[in-house]
């Protein structure tokens, strides 16, 4: 069995142009985002090893942040989270699996939080 590390970034609030009704289409949308990132690990972490020998907490706030691409509109909240997965497949070879939780806040009438999960494994 191999080891791994999971990576978390949780609930970064950010607006993205999604959505499938008139009234969603025309504006950003805020959405809460979370990321658990699967990677390869070492089989040990001494005292001195260097951030090569994980991943940067920043790459997974850039994936589900700045990566987006301006001015797109997703149809569907799970085509954000697919974009967010295949960026971090891309950055770096070590990710194994991506979990990319997802919460559309501007629908939520009771403070519930309604929206997707999406797990994606490399290929």
């Amino acid at each position: 069995m191999e080891d791994t590390l999971e990576l978390e970034v949780h609930d970064l609030e950010v607006p993205v142009l999604t959505g499938v009704y008139s009234e969603e289409t025309h504006l950003p949308q805020p959405l809460r985002i979370s990321l658990t990132v699967l990677l390869d690990a070492p089989a040990h972490y001494a005292p001195d090893t260097p951030l090569s020998g994980s991943k940067n907490y920043l790459d997974l706030k850039h994936a589900a942040t700045a990566a987006l691409p301006p001015g797109v509109h997703f149809t569907l909240i799970e085509g954000v989270a697919d974009h967010i997965a295949e960026t971090l497949f891309l950055q770096d070879k070590r990710v194994q699996r991506v979990k990319v939780k997802i919460v559309k806040l501007a629908i939520a009438e009771a403070g519930e939080s309604i929206g997707i999960t999406l797990v994606r494994h490399r290929r």
